[in-house]
């Protein structure tokens, strides 16, 4: 997998956090650094951690699926695009604004946000990806978007967020496309 590739999965795992974290922007008065900060190691930690515990699985069974691997991966970020674009589309409403950010807040926050990024792990373990820098390029990606979004959204308001989940949910089909087609053409 290119740089490029793995740059396009990480925006599009970030978009989540990304929109969380602009309702988190929305929800504070003043933005400091602390707030930024904060959301930015959560949602980053997290969506560095998910996609290695999915790979540690998808890992354990490769010699089972090896040869559906590509309609595997397919599968896994064309499901997770879609459900992506449904919740920017208004499908699924969540109270993420609130300008709490204790862990008791943050963490089921960094924990909903990253669950996509699991089941693209999996897919990197069929894939063969070089896991540890693919897993950190996508916490520290994460983490830069997450800080943005919190200035953001303390700049600018709401009307960006389902547009950021929107793209990463259409990056992410985009991306399973493509694995299938050179599967199907190579």
């Amino acid at each position: 997998m290119s740089l490029w590739e793995l740059f396009v999965i990480a925006v599009g795992l970030s978009m989540d956090a990304f929109a969380v974290s602009i309702c988190k922007g929305l929800s504070v008065k003043r933005c400091k650094l602390s707030h930024m900060l904060t959301c930015g190691l959560y949602f980053g930690v997290f969506q560095a951690a998910m996609p290695l515990i999915g790979y540690l699985l998808g890992s354990r069974f490769e010699s089972l699926v090896t040869s559906i691997a590509p309609y595997i991966a397919f599968v896994l970020l064309a499901v997770i695009g879609a459900n992506m674009i449904r919740e920017a589309c208004g499908g699924e409403e969540d109270d993420k604004s609130g300008a709490d950010f204790s862990p008791r807040a943050m963490l089921p926050l960094a924990v909903a946000t990253s669950i996509d990024a699991l089941a693209v792990g999996v897919s990197f373990a069929f894939l063969h990806v070089d896991i540890v820098p693919a897993v950190s390029f996508i916490g520290i990606i994460t983490f830069v978007c997450c800080i943005a979004g919190v200035k953001i959204g303390s700049l600018f308001g709401s009307k960006y967020e389902s547009k950021a989940e929107f793209f990463g949910g259409v990056v992410l089909i985009a991306m399973g496309l493509k694995i299938l087609i050179e599967h199907l053409i190579g």
